[in-house]
Parts: C-alpha cells; structure tokens; sequence
C-alpha cells in the first residue's frame, strides 16, 4: 500500500497544477475530500483563527496543531493533507520531531519555514527571518527525518526572505533548499508576476504559489499560474471567510426575527456528511439479540 507522501509524489511528478482549499478541522478537510481535491494544506492561519480565535502569530503550539492534523487525517482518509509546520516549533531538533509526529499524524507532506519564532502570518508586517545557514541547517534536519526510519512524509520548504532581504536572497534561499534535498519550495509574498516566474524558474522542484486576497501576491487565475510553472496553488483563507460572512448573514437574521436567506445544508444531507447512516449500518453489527 503506497503512504500518503508517495501518492503525493506521484501526483506532482504528472503535468497540471494541484488546487488546495486550505482546511481548519475536520468537517472543512471531509468538505473538500467531498468536493473531488486531491491536496488541501491545514493552514495554521485558519487553525489559530477558528480553534483559538486568536491571530497567527506563534501563539499556537505544537501540541494543538498536531491533534488539529490528526482530526483532519482521520476525517478525510483520501485526502492528501500538507500540515503547516510553521517554523518547526524550535531549533533544527525540534524540526525533526515535528516532521516525524506530522508523518505519524497521517501528513502527505510538512511546511517548515525560516521565520523568527514566534513567527507572523506571511502577509502581515513585523516578519523577521533567521540567517541563511540557520535556515538551510533545518532544512537537512526536516529532510533528514523524513528520509530516515519508518516515517515518509515530504518536505515542503518556505521562506519569508522576501519581505526582508529581497527578492534575489529570497531565491538564494531557495536553492539552498533545493540542494538539501526539499521536496517542494515556497517564496512567499513574491510581488509580482515577474517574480513569480523567475522564482519557477530558479528551483528545480515543484512550486507552491499562495494565493491571499488582499495579500501582496497577484491573484491569478489557475491556468496563468500553471504557465508560469507552479505546481500547487493554496487558497489558504477562502473556506473560513465563506464561512465567516455566512455566519454573520444567519446571525443578522436570527437577531431580527427573519428566516435566513444563507444557503443552508438540510439536516439529512448535515447528517450524512458527518457519518450518520455509517454509524447506523456499523452499529447493527454488534446489536444484542433480545
């Protein structure tokens, strides 16, 4: 039986480019299963917002983000998830049990990037990055610990240098990884079309673009994006904003007396979304006889 890093493999080495709806929990995670994605990333922006309602700024821990990534695994076993590691939660050996616990977790692939901790949205002011040696010593470790004993899981390896250094030590920084052995690379916040084409161009493994409304990245539409050589494309906040503004239209009507005119899922199809009519038939199975 193939892992979900090998079917993760698999899919980026054939042509096309990969959506990924970003989930936050489980019923997001099943949602886009449903929705026929084979790749979704957990983003942890999503999973400080809606687990804690606080910002991603490194006030989740490692301990929430793993159960938040074995919630997900589970709910959604055909899914390929990409967990958000974030900076590793520590130095190079605390990256090494990060990415072998995401592995374990049931993760097709980990982020690790090369912030600061506590680190920041990739979006937001006030990012920091640690030196370029430091950066590419956690990288070997996270390959490392993906290469080694029973774990398979793939390295997806992000810079934010871009906000601090430029754009040319930015693609510096991810050759670097490149040559320890990362599976897939991320520039995040590249300004331009031109910049997104030349960082494909620059790394010879598949390319992550991070498509953020109101972010400093063009929105493209995905045959554009396919065109300039990336292989996946994140949508990290489109499922929880829907939901937000969703929320806020029931609950502006509930306060005023007035049926909703929000889209809502019936209670058979809510129950057949979260496992009822399984549960029932399983159940039989082990009934008493009277």
């Amino acid at each position: 039986m193939t892992t979900p890093a090998q079917r993760l493999k698999t899919a980026l080495e054939a042509p096309g480019l990969h959506l990924m709806p970003c989930c936050f929990d489980a019923l997001s995670a099943r949602l886009i299963e449903q929705a026929g994605f084979r790749v979704s990333l957990m983003s942890g922006f999503a999973v400080s917002a809606t687990r804690l309602g606080m910002p991603d700024t490194g006030l989740i821990s490692f301990a929430e983000m793993l159960d938040q990534l074995r919630n997900v695994c589970q709910a959604a076993p055909g899914l390929l998830v990409i967990g958000d590691g974030d900076t590793g939660y520590g130095n190079a050996m605390n990256v090494q049990r990060t990415v072998r616990d995401y592995a374990r977790a049931g993760a097709a692939a980990v982020l690790i990037e090369d912030q600061v901790s506590p680190k920041r949205c990739g979006h937001t002011k006030g990012k920091q990055v640690v030196g370029r040696a430091e950066a590419r010593m956690k990288i070997r470790a996270a390959v490392d610990a993906a290469r080694s004993g029973s774990d398979d899981i793939l390295i997806l390896a992000r810079t934010d240098a871009r906000a601090v250094h430029g754009f040319d030590a930015a693609l510096e920084r991810c050759q670097d990884f490149v040559e320890e052995g990362a599976d897939i690379i991320f520039m995040e916040a590249p300004h331009n079309e031109t910049e997104m084409a030349a960082f494909c161009a620059g790394i010879d493994r598949p390319a992550m673009a991070n498509m953020v409304r109101g972010g400093q990245t063009p929105i493209l539409p995905p045959r554009e994006l396919e065109a300039l050589g990336f292989k996946l494309a994140a949508y990290p906040l489109t499922l929880m904003s829907a939901a937000i503004d969703a929320m806020r239209a029931a609950l502006a009507a509930v306060a005023d007396g007035r049926e909703s005119q929000v889209a809502q899922a019936d209670f058979e199809a809510l129950k057949s979304l979260v496992g009822f009519p399984d549960y029932y038939e399983r159940e039989q199975a082990y009934r008493a006889a009277e």
